[in-house]
């Protein structure tokens, strides 16, 4: 077996998905600034939110959770994995243009059902206007991540990480444009996501080719063999998309409270930064590793990809999650604060990036444990412990909301995201060794989170002394970039004073591609 070079893989995503979050953010800066929290921007994100919502289930979600794995095998055995490609192509094709015309025709539905807040003010109509446009867009990045799990599973990382920095190279290109040209930003904006979508596809389809998949558009079979992937494939959609489905529930319930859900998407948009960049990459490389290893019955292989992606994973976000804990404020305003936004979105942004973060360990450790269960193909499990999280995260979400008000789904998401990392945890138990943690792990993860401690405060000392700083009209860039290399600074250097960081061993990994 050729195996795929796990941290050099990790890296070539992360460092796209990282190009692609530096991007979004541009995009969400622009968005806050030419459009500012209210109807408008309220409305654009209930519609775009709808494409990204259906996008978890039939690609990067259900689809792909199944489709991956059974490729992956076939690839590695040389049993016509052309074949079953062409097949998943057509049948995800079929399925997801009924998913676009029904979506079209039902749309104020849609709208309705979640942001039932928005019905009876300016904003539903908005909603239902906008989200009739930017609704294709599914169906070009469903086909692209089919593309993506083909690269990916013969470890070709790199078109398929850049493919989505497209959209927000786009989406930029719009607005300053429409602005420039005394346009109105938000038409742009929504204009040109679809045709972000068809380039995206485009690239990855190429991609595909050179990489030795050629797939042409023809009728969908549903032999045995589709018939299982789509069996695996349905409780995988929960499972997988129950981030986007939490957050749904939480917009549903933000929408009663005038520019709430313009606050909590700006919030997501930050926290979506690391877990993008650390969740996604690892994501995307354990699971096509996994399931190589695992028919090859490389259990001792499998369980240190396992455990280098958890080490990976928690070596960067801990420190993440302390920076948006103790200096959320000083993020949001620098970033956000400009044009039609003002302050008091600034304090309420920065509450819910808080909040948020105290999930992201959570967010990314199941990215680490669900690919122990779809490389086994074994969707139902992970399906069962997100119906618990869901249910969860719905009771508080709007069982919080008359005490807390609309921060009520940012508490609600960060908690049902531990309680679906603990039932992962608890689930995987049964599978052995290949599913624990090695002695590297343990002994590297007290390291991590010292360093994360001295990190935090060095940065809440700063902070008290210096913080006066970010608020400085032209000098806030300067001293939010100063906080920032602080905290690297020390963090990195505890780091490599515990152990925890050892710049040997990761040259060492990236030569030998583990």
């Amino acid at each position: 077996m050729k195996p795929i070079r796990l941290v050099a893989g990790m890296f070539t995503v992360g460092f796209w998905t990282l190009m692609s979050r530096i991007l979004g953010f541009l995009r969400e800066i622009l968005l806050t600034a030419y459009v500012g929290p209210g109807p408008v921007m309220d409305a654009f994100v209930a519609a775009f939110r709808l494409p990204n919502l259906f996008r978890r289930f039939f690609a990067e979600g259900a689809f792909n959770a199944a489709f991956v794995p059974m490729f992956s095998k076939r690839f590695e055995a040389g049993e016509d994995a052309q074949g079953f490609a062409q097949n998943a192509f057509n049948l995800l094709a079929v399925a997801v243009l009924g998913l676009v015309g029904l979506g079209m025709v039902f749309m104020p539905a849609l709208v309705w059902l979640t942001a039932e807040g928005f019905a009876g003010d300016a904003r539903f109509a908005m909603t239902v206007e906008f989200g009739r446009v930017v609704f294709p867009y599914i169906l070009f990045m469903s086909l692209a991540a089919l593309f993506s799990g083909v690269l990916n599973a013969t470890g070709r990382f790199a078109a398929a990480a850049a493919a989505p920095v497209l959209l927000n190279i786009f989406a930029c290109g719009a607005m300053i444009s429409a602005a420039i040209l005394g346009e109105p930003v938000i038409e742009w904006l929504i204009v040109v996501i679809p045709v972000a979508g068809v380039a995206q596809l485009v690239l990855v389809w190429t991609a595909a080719g050179r990489a030795g998949i050629r797939i042409r558009p023809g009728l969908p079979k549903l032999d045995a063999e589709m018939q299982h992937m789509v069996r695996v494939a349905i409780p995988a959609a929960l499972a997988m998309g129950v981030t986007q489905v939490n957050l749904v529930v939480g917009q549903l319930v933000a929408s009663r409270t005038e520019n709430a859900v313009s606050w909590l998407f700006a919030a997501d948009r930050l926290y979506q930064l690391p877990l993008g960049v650390v969740g996604i990459a690892v994501g995307v490389v354990l699971l096509p590793d996994l399931s190589r290893r695992l028919r090859a019955e490389d259990d001792a292989g499998a369980r240190h990809a396992f455990s280098r992606a958890g080490e990976f994973s928690l070596f960067l976000t801990l420190p993440s999650t302390v920076a948006f804990v103790v200096m959320p404020l000083p993020l949001v305003s620098v970033l956000f604060e400009r044009g039609a936004t003002g302050p008091e979105d600034s304090a309420a942004i920065a509450l819910a990036t808080a909040i948020y973060g105290l999930g992201l360990p959570a967010f990314v450790l199941q990215k680490v444990l669900q690919p122990l269960y779809f490389a086994r193909e074994n969707t139902r499990a992970p399906f069962h412990y997100a119906v618990v999280a869901m249910i969860i995260n719905a009771a508080l979400s709007f069982g919080l909301y008359p005490v807390v008000g609309w921060i009520a789904p940012a508490i609600a998401a960060s908690v049902a995201a531990w309680a679906m990392v603990f039932l992962l945890g608890i689930g995987a138990r049964s599978m052995g060794d290949v599913a624990r943690f090695d002695n590297r792990f343990h002994q590297r993860i007290w390291g991590i989170v010292l360093s994360t401690a001295i990190m935090g405060a060095v940065l809440w000392g700063s902070l008290q002394v210096l913080g006066w700083t970010t608020q400085l009209p032209h000098w806030r860039y300067v001293a939010l970039a100063g906080f920032i290399g602080l905290g690297a600074v020390s963090y990195f250097g505890a780091a490599h004073l515990t152990g925890a960081l050892r710049l040997s061993e990761l040259k060492q990994a990236l030569r030998r591609g583990r």
